[in-house]
């Protein structure tokens, strides 16, 4: 089976960590304890994957980290997928859901802005205005030339998608912010979990640090399902039928 394309779970966190830095053996098993994802198995029992299998797992990822959406949106979403069915109105409503291709290649390099359009969709006007709102850094070059960081390129894109709807980068300074704010509230959350792990000065080994990402991962999705609910409840208050209070 495995001369046919598919990879041992070790195989597929290497392939996607160069992207992914974050991603670990122990977040790709939590994934298939929650039903998002389902490999093939060996008849001594070792998971194997597909390409189809590591393709959704980078859907997964790709929504996590560039749409911050909670793992059970992302399973009804791929649940969609799966049945032919056309997103949510909240990622567009007309196709199934995809994933970018081209970061792979751009990741990592520096790329000057007045190819923004051609790299990303948005126009570099826009991206000088990501930058002012503290969104993305850009890097000056020895000849005085703007440059864009390609592992900035999805959330590029998802700031342009959201301009669509009238959030604009000065929206968008609120989360700047907060991320600032909740960055320190993060740190402060592992260090409490270290010591329930027997000590705040942990030995920095593969395990701790596979650990510590998926500890990380599960409250940046607990996190955000909270902030969603918070906000859901509160846009929809307006549009409550009045006549189903009385």
């Amino acid at each position: 089976m495995a001369d046919a394309g598919y990879l041992t779970i070790g195989k597929v966190v290497k392939r996607l960590q160069q992207q992914y830095p974050d991603l670990s053996v122990s977040k790709v098993r939590y994934l298939q304890d929650e039903g998002l994802l389902n490999p093939s198995r060996t008849p001594s029992g070792y998971r194997l994957y597909s390409q189809r299998d590591v393709r959704r797992l980078e859907t997964i990822l790709y929504l996590q980290k560039n749409r911050f959406l909670p793992l059970s949106v992302i399973k009804e979403e791929l649940e969609r997928a799966d049945s032919g069915q056309p997103s949510s109105p909240e990622l567009g409503g007309a196709e199934p859901i995809a994933l970018p291709v081209d970061d792979e290649e751009v990741a990592g390099k520096l790329h000057p802005i007045d190819r923004m359009p051609e790299l990303t969709g948005a126009t570099a006007s826009f991206v000088r205005q990501l930058s002012e709102a503290g969104v993305i850094t850009l890097t000056r070059s020895p000849h005085g030339r703007d440059l864009v960081d390609g592992r900035d390129f999805p959330l590029i894109r998802v700031c342009d998608e959201l301009r669509h709807f009238g959030i604009g980068p000065k929206n968008l300074r609120q989360y700047v912010i907060a991320a600032n704010r909740e960055s320190a509230m993060f740190e402060q959350a592992l260090v409490v979990y270290a010591r329930k792990g027997g000590g705040v000065e942990l030995e920095p080994t593969d395990e701790t640090r596979q650990r510590f990402n998926h500890a990380f991962s599960r409250m940046l999705g607990l996190t955000n399902a909270v902030r969603d609910e918070l906000i859901q409840r509160r846009v929809k208050e307006p549009f409550k039928d009045k006549g189903a209070e009385r």
